[in-house]
């Protein structure tokens, strides 16, 4: 069919849309009748479809006002910024709002040149930052090399992937060169040159990668070492994600400079994102402008919707539920991998995000095997991103799922991929 807008990422020859007419818990229904929403959406539906209490929080702020200035300051948007200064790590005074996780990537960028009047960046290859210029600059995925040249200084940095270590080494011979490199990086592009530090706290659209112990304190360490910003982009791992509020809690003591928030900020009920910035940061613009700004910054029914959400993750106790879900998230992951004969694989679980990787299905024979299984997930109306380029299947359900329901998607996952395995040769 031939519509009038465009679909993102994609041919628009080939593009597959759906057209969801209403949802409810973990589940929303299509024409077609309901599924299962395996991977929250885009990683934002943390908080699950048709929660009514966010559908109230929206409705009761539009009754009141829609509209509002930049430097416009109501209820919504200091309860909501008070509270996240809270939950951040010691030390966090400003945020600054934004509408996406883009656009808060976007100014902390911004932020870190204004601070320390240094124009280039580290992150690394695996990453997804966002896609506006800056943004997918520090991209490394393949999203970024189409739309090159981009923003120049933004340089990359070999990944925390423990299981195809870019350094040759196995899990139990780590020497955290994954971490230490960075060290040479700043070093090797000479004295006060790189600005920040950007990276995910666990890469989770590029496969789940969970950086092994001591990664972030020796981020920490060698960025103080420099002069160097460290920013932890949380747009996906932040809000119980992982099974704290921060993926960046799951390393004791680690306090970066900056973080960046969007996704479960709302639980996508509306758009907004955030950057937090620590004092030693914030403090600049006590005396400097801050050349920052945007027309909806803080826009009034994002601000309620997020003030609410938030409310919602500690009333319901999602953030431990996450991480109570673990352990069956973790064997139901192992049962799907093991399905597909034997083959060599790992399972990564980090509170409800997880993925399957198995050794060998980069190869491109067994491209056969992901296009049945897509074909099989949809015909079983299960929700999820398998990704035939890392031969793999991500996974990160909605926090307000269920133990049972968990349990029933992945046994409908491994259904699929039953049927779409074949044996040798895929």
């Amino acid at each position: 069919m031939n519509r009038p807008f465009f679909t993102t990422w994609s041919k628009q020859s080939q593009a597959p849309l759906f057209e969801i007419l209403e949802g409810r818990g973990v589940r929303f229904r299509t024409p077609e009748g309901w599924w299962m929403d395996l991977a929250s959406l885009s990683y934002q539906a943390n908080l699950g479809h048709g929660h009514p209490a966010m559908v109230e929080a929206i409705k009761t702020q539009a009754e009141k006002f829609c509209l509002a200035l930049p430097n416009h300051t109501f209820e919504a948007k200091e309860r909501l910024a008070q509270r996240l200064l809270e939950l951040a790590p010691p030390g966090f005074s400003k945020v600054f709002f934004t509408l996406g996780g883009s656009e808060a990537v976007e100014n902390a960028l911004k932020i870190a040149k204004l601070v320390t009047g240094r124009y280039k960046t580290v992150s690394r290859y695996r990453s997804y930052h966002g896609a506006s210029g800056g943004a997918l600059s520090l991209s490394g995925d393949y999203r970024r090399p189409p739309l090159e040249p981009l923003m120049s200084g933004a340089l990359h940095a070999l990944d925390c992937y423990c299981y195809r270590c870019p350094f040759g080494h196995e899990k139990d011979s780590c020497r955290l060169e994954c971490a230490t490199q960075f060290e040479h990086i700043l070093t090797l592009e000479g004295k006060n040159s790189v600005g920040a530090v950007f990276c995910e706290p666990i890469p989770g659209a590029n496969g789940v990668l969970i950086p092994p112990p001591g990664y972030w304190r020796t981020l920490r360490e060698v960025c103080d070492r420099h002069g160097t910003l460290l920013v932890a982009d949380e747009v996906l791992t932040g809000f119980g994600r992982t099974g704290r509020w921060f993926g960046i809690d799951h390393e004791e003591g680690v306090v970066p400079d900056m973080i960046t928030l969007a996704k479960g900020l709302t639980g996508g009920y509306a758009p907004l994102g955030a950057v937090l910035v620590h004092q030693r940061v914030a403090e600049h613009f006590d005396h400097e402008k801050l050349y920052c700004g945007l027309t909806y910054y803080s826009h009034p029914l994002s601000c309620a919707a997020g003030e609410r959400a938030v409310r919602l993750y500690e009333e319901e106790g999602l953030i431990e539920k996450a991480a109570a879900l673990e352990k069956t998230f973790r064997t139901g992951l192992a049962r799907i991998a093991e399905v597909a004969g034997g083959e060599p694989h790992e399972v990564r679980v980090r509170g409800l995000l997880g993925a399957v990787e198995w050794k060998n299905a980069v190869d491109s024979a067994w491209q056969p095997f992901f296009e049945r299984l897509s074909g099989e997930l949809v015909k079983a109306r299960l929700h999820l991103y398998p990704k035939a380029e890392q031969g793999m299947i991500v996974m990160a359900p909605p926090l307000v799922i269920s133990q049972a329901e968990l349990e029933e998607g992945l046994e409908g996952v491994r259904g699929c991929v039953e049927r779409s395995w074949r044996g040798p040769g895929v």
